[in-house]
């Protein structure tokens, strides 16, 4: 099995930034696609950004300019760059790990910005 240890969320002001990190341990191997996902309360699962193995990346037009997606092939860790943060990205953040095998999810960390 895959494990999925996310952290680095928290309370900030609008406009400030923080950095999430997603570790991946146990049965990882060859990861295609990671990401970050978000899930609003009222709302429905949304994405945030993804990355593949090639760093191919994809965002979410909300988050195009403020947040930026990276991973580290070496330690199996994907992290996602916040800046600029808004009231509206206050939302349970969930990672995903991918691969031909399996599609790992974290538990979820929360991000609330308050204005």
């Amino acid at each position: 099995q895959v494990q999925l240890v996310e952290s680095g969320g928290g309370l900030v002001q609008a406009g400030e930034s923080l950095r999430l990190s997603c570790a991946a341990s146990g049965r990882v191997s060859s990861i295609n696609n990671m990401g970050w996902y978000r899930q609003a309360p009222g709302k429905t699962r949304e994405l945030v950004a993804t990355i593949t193995s090639g760093s191919t990346t994809k965002y979410a037009d909300s988050v195009k300019g403020r947040f930026t997606i990276s991973r580290d092939n070496a330690k199996n860790t994907v992290y996602l760059q916040m800046n600029s943060l808004k009231p509206e990205d206050t939302a349970v953040y969930y990672c995903n790990v991918n691969s031909m095998w399996y599609d790992a999810w974290g538990q979820g960390i929360q991000v609330t910005v308050s204005s």
